[in-house]
């Protein structure tokens, strides 16, 4: 069940991510920065892409994906339509992944030492949800912040 509702608020938050991408009236400022904010949304975009493609959809769900993790902050002016169309294969992906594991594998320890040290698969999850997390509610304050300027 820790899987399945890890899943979907994986799902419900990319969605949300979808709708703050959509949300911006002018596609040009999902890329502009503004002082003490060193991101423009449209790299944090980007970054989320890469970081969930890797760390569920390669390790866990064995997809070809190759991250170019320093392209995701310096690509720029990369049109929203594809943003939507990656992050929707981004959902396929996650579904598709989290079909492969299985429960006893959220106790193992995860294939890869991302963070420094060895941690369990459902630690990392929660981990990427919260990561997620924290980069939406970044790329939504972003937004609100140059919609009124």
């Amino acid at each position: 069940m820790i899987k399945e509702t890890i899943e979907q608020l994986l799902i419900r938050d990319i969605k949300k991510l979808q709708q703050e991408i959509v949300a911006y009236e002018d596609e040009t400022l999902l890329w502009k920065t503004v002082d003490g904010i060193e991101n423009s949304a449209g790299n944090l975009c980007l970054h989320l892409i890469g970081n969930l493609n890797t760390y569920i959809g390669a390790t866990l769900g064995h997809t070809s994906y190759i991250r170019d993790r320093e392209l995701e902050f310096a690509a720029k002016d990369i049109p929203r339509d594809l943003m939507l169309e990656n992050m929707n294969n981004l959902l396929m992906v996650i579904n598709e992944s989290f079909e492969k594991i299985a429960d006893e594998q959220l106790q193992e320890i995860y294939p890869a030492e991302v963070l420094g040290y060895p941690m369990t698969t459902l630690y990392f999850l929660l981990h990427l949800q919260a990561h997620l997390n924290y980069h939406l509610g970044q790329i939504n304050y972003h937004r609100r912040i140059l919609s009124n300027i």
